[in-house]
């Protein structure tokens, strides 16, 4: 796609849609309120003007939208996890960082979606508002802790694609991308017809992406015709939560692993991730801000090139502290918004999906919209409630974007210190790698 396909950038668009959805469906709430709805008799029938552009046009264009994310979720996760572990070749170093990268992401994304989880319970955005679903939701009896690990494991993989069990896909994808990995050059042949499949999902991840501004535009217009004053305040709570969510794992968490791991000051890591972190908040993409912050990495925090070109690229598919936050947060607004009452054991099945689906988001801009689809559906909740929080969360996938690649850096420097391929004089040094070439921060393409 050129760079002037679009004359704005994709924040800029789905913004405006955005401010034009919400002030239309102001507008709608207005016209249609307390003055009873707008009616014209054509041919001997009586239409109604409300619900030919609210639950007609905006509704039917906005269920396409959120069709077209779900319809993403399987593939892309299958194939994403399999490129992922496919790549992990070399047996020895190779195989002991992949499990001291994989195991420190995991961690990162397991504290994060709990501490999402625990302070949306406290905090309870939802509450007070009910938006009763299309259909029912009746939350389904929970199974038992064993019963679900036992379901983790299919017995028929393509059944479990057919019906979107996301933790068998999950399962099956790893096992898979480990059996090519250790079977030479077959599986190489078929790893490089995975990679090319992936790449024509990341291309179709970016049209459905592009269509987001008309998406967000008819879903807000729909969303505000409707919409009472108790629900605007509960979107500014769930927004707020998100964004304080995410500084508190960014700051304490990071903060609390580099210190315990490694004993280096947080601080400075901080101060020299400004660059990175910026670019990472425009571009909302990890994968577009990977040349940025292996620079980073190698050059201000003093990480060894080995561990950084392994660990940073693994990091920017697995690694989705951010997204995992919006997903707990959402989860429990949501469930709150619908009226539905989530067991102690679909928490933990929030725990446990967000965590393991972080390692097949790809490092795309909206991608988290399509993870939470699949979460709200292992816990039974409408996939609908996406609606309530797509317009606002284009603002808060920047911030998380930035959270990201900080967790990526943090974990690279912990894991280069146990490597001894840290070079602590560098990262000590306020200065290091403010005289290294400049990183062309145009030459990358924001909508990648």
């Amino acid at each position: 796609m050129s760079q002037n396909a679009h004359k704005y950038s994709l924040t800029t668009r789905i913004f405006i849609g955005l401010v034009a959805g919400t002030l239309v469906g102001l507008l709608l709430q207005l016209v249609f309120g307390d003055s009873g709805d707008l009616r014209f008799t054509l041919f001997g029938y009586t239409f109604s003007t409300y619900n030919i552009l609210v639950e007609g046009l905006f509704s039917t264009l906005g269920q396409i939208f959120i069709a077209s994310l779900k319809m993403l979720v399987v593939p892309l996760v299958f194939v994403s996890l399999i490129c992922g572990t496919s790549s992990l070749t070399e047996p020895s170093k190779l195989g002991r960082l992949g499990a001291k990268s994989i195991g420190l992401y995991f961690l990162t994304t397991a504290i994060a979606v709990t501490l999402a989880l625990s302070l949306a319970l406290v905090v309870q955005p939802g509450s007070g508002v009910e938006m009763p679903a299309d259909v029912e939701y009746a939350a389904k009896e929970a199974p038992s802790l064993s019963a679900v690990i036992i379901d983790m494991f299919p017995t028929n993989p393509i059944n479990s694609m057919a019906e979107g069990k996301m933790l068998q896909i999950i399962i099956f994808a790893v096992l898979l991308g480990i059996a090519m990995a250790m079977s030479g050059k077959p599986g190489k042949r078929i790893a490089d017809f995975f990679e090319d499949i992936n790449t024509v999902i990341m291309k179709l991840v970016t049209i459905i992406m592009n269509l987001a501004p008309y998406g967000v535009f008819v879903l807000m217009a729909k969303l505000f015709s409707s919409i009472g004053a108790d629900m605007l305040g509960s979107l500014a709570t769930y927004f707020f939560l998100v964004l304080a969510v995410l500084f508190i794992h960014g700051l304490v968490t990071y903060s609390a692993l580099l210190k315990g791991f490694t004993g280096l000051n947080p601080i400075i890591l901080f101060r020299k991730m400004r660059d990175a972190a910026q670019f990472a908040f425009t571009t909302s993409s990890s994968s577009a801000t990977l040349p940025v912050t292996m620079e980073t990495a190698q050059n201000k925090l003093g990480v060894g090139k080995s561990v950084s070109s392994f660990t940073l690229p693994l990091g920017s598919t697995i690694n989705m502290d951010g997204t995992a936050i919006m997903q707990g947060v959402a989860t429990v607004f949501i469930a709150q918004v619908y009226g539905v009452e989530l067991a102690v054991q679909d928490y933990l099945m929030v725990v446990l999906t967000a965590t393991l689906a972080s390692i097949g988001t790809a490092g795309v801009p909206g991608v988290g919209l399509i993870m939470l689809a699949m979460v709200l559906q292992q816990v039974n909740l409408p996939v609908e409630g996406i609606a309530l929080i797509i317009g606002i969360d284009r603002l808060l996938d920047m911030t998380r974007t930035a959270v990201n690649i900080t967790g990526d850096c943090t974990v690279a420097c912990i894991i280069a210190k146990s490597e001894n391929e840290l070079d602590e004089t560098r990262f000590n040094d306020l200065d290091a790698g403010l005289k290294e070439e400049d990183v062309d921060l145009e030459h990358f393409d924001r909508n990648s």
